[in-house]
């Protein structure tokens, strides 16, 4: 069986009448403070949300993403969107 790429890829969105996919990083958080996952796509206005478990979190994110890229869509503002690089912990007294 022939191993597919786009089989992994999770977001469609439309530019120019071409479909393609593209993948985004999120960036989760657990709070304490409401026993909620929260979940931020960097670069992409409007791109945060929450969920329960990590699941209901990955379902609403892929629905708040398609939902700021359809309007990226509407307003014609094609946009090259930030690519993931890595992260880094800051040390600091506190």
């Amino acid at each position: 069986m022939c191993y597919n790429r786009v089989n992994e890829l999770e977001i469609l969105h439309q530019f120019k009448g071409v479909e393609q996919m593209k993948t985004f990083t999120a960036y989760i958080e657990w709070d304490p403070e409401t026993k909620l996952y929260v979940g931020i796509v960097p670069g992409v206005p409007g791109a945060h949300t929450q969920g329960a478990s990590l699941d209901e979190l990955h379902k609403n994110l892929k629905e708040v993403l398609e939902l700021c890229l359809e309007e990226v869509k509407e307003t014609g503002e094609v946009t090259d969107f930030p690519q993931f690089f890595g992260l880094q912990q800051i040390e600091v007294a506190v």
